[in-house]
């Protein structure tokens, strides 16, 4: 969907905490008086009724105090920890498939603030073969999952359907045709600079015969599934100040709504 979620979690966080704060320093104060006020005058214990008639808050007070310690924590845990995302597409077939519900680390390349994506603290750098969910350059309210495959200053070159990096062709093993009389895909095992990882390709499409080289503070990422992929190859590189976090683990599979979800397929993303 289309929309910023990040930015409604921080409005939303901001104005029930307004009310939480509004409450803390004026109302509660106000209904302290009066309790002690009622109570001053029968001499004695109020009847619970009298109290808790007292003691009420209107509804939106109470929704907005009650709110806020829940939407921070969310707040808090969404945008520095983790971060779950559904995969809607098949562009990262085989690692990831349509209806896959994924974690992303959120710091393990840098805190970052919410909404701005301003990164406050380094820490990791992205590496060759690492999942990362990015806000799509062309529309940044929209977010892409994608792997690594150039960092800033490699040359990448895509030539019949080979993937190569500074020259060096990526290794690349066949597992299987499919279907195994007449293939129109393979399911190839590829060493992307040591990380093994499963692709796809699709003999019916045409090959790319393209060169790029990585601008600094730039990356350049593709598509497992080689073929049916929306990528750098496409609409280019990647700003570093884009980046979301590290996918890293598949923890449901969820394909439509009036499916039953499914838990026998969590793994570790590779």
């Amino acid at each position: 969907m289309d929309f910023d979620f990040a930015l409604i979690l921080v409005a939303l966080t901001f104005v029930s905490g307004l009310v939480w704060f509004y409450d803390r320093i004026s109302l509660k104060p106000k209904r302290e008086a009066k309790l002690s006020a009622a109570a001053n005058q029968v001499e004695g214990e109020l009847p619970e009724s009298v109290r808790a008639e007292i003691e009420r808050e209107s509804g939106w007070v109470d929704t907005g105090r009650s709110m806020f310690p829940v939407l921070l924590i969310v707040l808090v845990l969404r945008s520095f920890l983790v971060e779950p995302f559904q995969i809607p597409s098949g562009s990262m077939l085989p690692t990831l498939k349509i209806g896959d519900f994924i974690l992303v680390n959120k710091f393990h390349y840098g805190l970052r603030l919410p909404v701005l994506n301003t990164k406050i603290v380094d820490i990791n750098e992205p590496e060759r073969g690492d999942v990362i969910v990015f806000k799509y350059p062309e529309k940044p309210s929209i977010n892409y999952i994608k792997r690594v495959v150039g960092l800033p200053g490699d040359v990448i070159r895509y030539q019949n359907k080979t993937l190569f990096i500074n020259n060096e062709p990526q290794p690349q093993i066949l597992l299987a045709q499919l279907p195994p009389n007449r293939p129109i895909q393979q399911l190839l095992l590829e060493n992307l600079g040591g990380v093994k990882h499963e692709i796809h390709k699709d003999l019916m499409r045409p090959s790319q015969n393209m060169e790029w080289t990585v601008p600094a503070n730039h990356y350049f990422m593709m598509g497992d599934n080689r073929d049916n992929s929306n990528d750098s190859r496409y609409w280019g590189f990647v700003s570093e100040d884009l980046l979301v976090g590290k996918a890293f683990a598949v923890w449901m599979h969820w394909p439509t709504f009036l499916s039953w979800p499914k838990f026998g397929d969590v793994r570790v993303i590779e």
